[in-house]
């Protein structure tokens, strides 16, 4: 029978809490202030008290795998200092709590919060420093854990650090736009420490990795032939680079050849270079949540690649939007799926799909969040016609935050979840967990899946 993961995806620091407690040190998010519309990063949704009481209510729904993050300030003091054992265990009794309740545990290494440390000294993974201290972390991780843990992601969203307007997640740097050099030593040094840590889990045990992108698809905004080359570009420098790298062990040759016209000092070694080479992906993992469009009328002469989106995107007029301009397309989270299996016949996952809407509870009665219910509906249908109608392999769907957590800016009141949470961005209230409607429906939605496809049967 097809083993088939349902399950939850969550970061460390839009869940955890604890930000000085157990011994953890410093990140970049855990000294950013709040302001109107967003948190300080300190509590989050507290799951650092709450896991057991959160794992229960996935564990009711019916799923079996749960994603999450390791902290490397937890586990790590400043990122290259002494291993924090009180961490690492805190991680141990997270994993065992999954293992209990029959929940398959998936590690991820890195999701936005580099060490505040290496963000200030080395500006992040501009650093050789930094990527080797981020190696050093990695390849600790996988002796402690992957006895255990045997799927794995290391970079959350990995090719978000190939666009200048989102590469300080991972230079450290909060605002500036990045120059050319900075950018593909950041997207090279990643790769490296990708491939250094995959190398490592292969040689020393049995357990799977997956590369991990953020894969929006973008449409070109007309039939204009220089749009569908702008929209081209955009795949093959932010989404088939890497993904070539994890499949074949190269660069996509477009990229290569750009690097080389344009004379960028991207510091790649031959060893590393070697590295990537030499390792491989057992499968192919991304998030999901939108589409959007690109003119190339929008964008100025000389315009980087990498700075398409910047300046091109617009709205699609084809499509609903949510509140936050996020494009609602299921048609494109299968076309996105096609794409990445068709081309690498490697088994696709995705690992994050949701959509956030402003949502405020009454004290008794649960959210009657239709439009959720709606929009996992159809991006689970659109997944299964993947399956089903174009022979896509697929392991499983995970979803976004299922219970609320702080957006990716900080934002308590962009919601994802199934259960609600009791606070807001400047009110901690009592943190109570509430189901809401939906929730009630992704039950037995799993559960139907599940015998209408003979899923995960003994």
């Amino acid at each position: 029978m097809m083993k088939f993961f349902w399950g939850n995806s969550v970061s460390s620091m839009q869940t955890e809490g604890g930000w000085n407690e157990g011994g953890k040190s410093l990140s970049v998010y855990d000294v950013r202030e709040a302001s109107e519309f967003a948190s300080d990063w300190h509590f989050a949704n507290d799951n650092y008290h709450h896991f057991e009481e959160d794992f229960d209510y996935i564990q009711d729904l019916g799923m079996n795998m749960y994603r999450f993050q390791i902290s490397w300030s937890r586990v790590v003091k400043d990122g290259d200092g002494d291993f924090n054992q009180e961490g690492i265990d805190y991680y141990h009794r997270i994993v065992d709590a999954l293992i209990a309740r029959g929940i398959e545990p998936m590690i991820c290494l890195y999701h936005f919060d580099i060490p505040l440390h290496l963000a200030e000294q080395y500006n992040g993974f501009t650093s050789k420093h930094v990527k080797e201290a981020f190696v050093r972390y990695g390849q600790k991780m996988v002796d402690e854990f992957s006895n255990k843990v045997k799927y794995w992601i290391i970079f959350n969203e990995q090719n978000l650090y190939s666009e200048p307007n989102i590469s300080y997640l991972i230079a450290g740097a909060e605002n500036g736009k990045k120059d050319v050099h900075e950018l593909y030593q950041i997207m090279h040094n990643v790769m490296a420490s990708h491939a250094e840590i995959t190398n490592y889990l292969h040689e020393n045990s049995d357990a799977k990795m997956g590369g991990m992108l953020a894969y929006s698809e973008v449409y070109p905004a007309t039939s204009k032939p220089e749009d569908i080359l702008a929209a081209r570009k955009w795949d093959e420098f932010i989404n088939y680079n890497l993904l070539d790298a994890y499949a074949k062990g190269q660069y996509s040759n477009e990229v290569l050849t750009y690097i080389k016209n344009k004379q960028i000092d991207w510091q790649a070694t031959d060893e590393e270079l070697a590295a990537i080479a030499n390792h491989y992906n057992d499968y192919l993992s991304f998030s999901y949540y939108a589409s959007t469009t690109i003119s190339a009328e929008k964008i100025p002469v000389d315009t980087e690649p990498n700075w398409y989106l910047v300046e091109g995107k617009v709205d699609n007029p084809h499509l609903e939007t949510t509140e936050w301009n996020w494009q609602i397309d299921p048609l494109g989270f299968r076309d996105v799926m096609n794409k990445m299996y068709q081309r690498y016949q490697l088994p696709v996952f995705p690992i994050e799909n949701g959509i956030g809407v402003q949502e405020e509870w009454d004290g008794e009665n649960p959210i009657q969040d239709d439009y959720r219910i709606a929009y996992h509906e159809a991006h689970m249908e659109a997944m299964f016609d993947a399956i089903h109608e174009d022979g896509v392999e697929i392991m499983g769907y995970l979803g976004w935050g299922l219970i609320d957590i702080l957006s990716s800016q900080g934002d308590m009141r962009k919601r994802y979840g199934l259960v609600y949470v009791n606070r807001t961005n400047h009110d901690l209230r009592d943190m109570k967990r509430v189901p809401k409607k939906s929730y009630q429906w992704f039950k037995e939605t799993i559960q139907e899946y599940n015998e209408k496809y003979g899923l995960n049967k003994e």
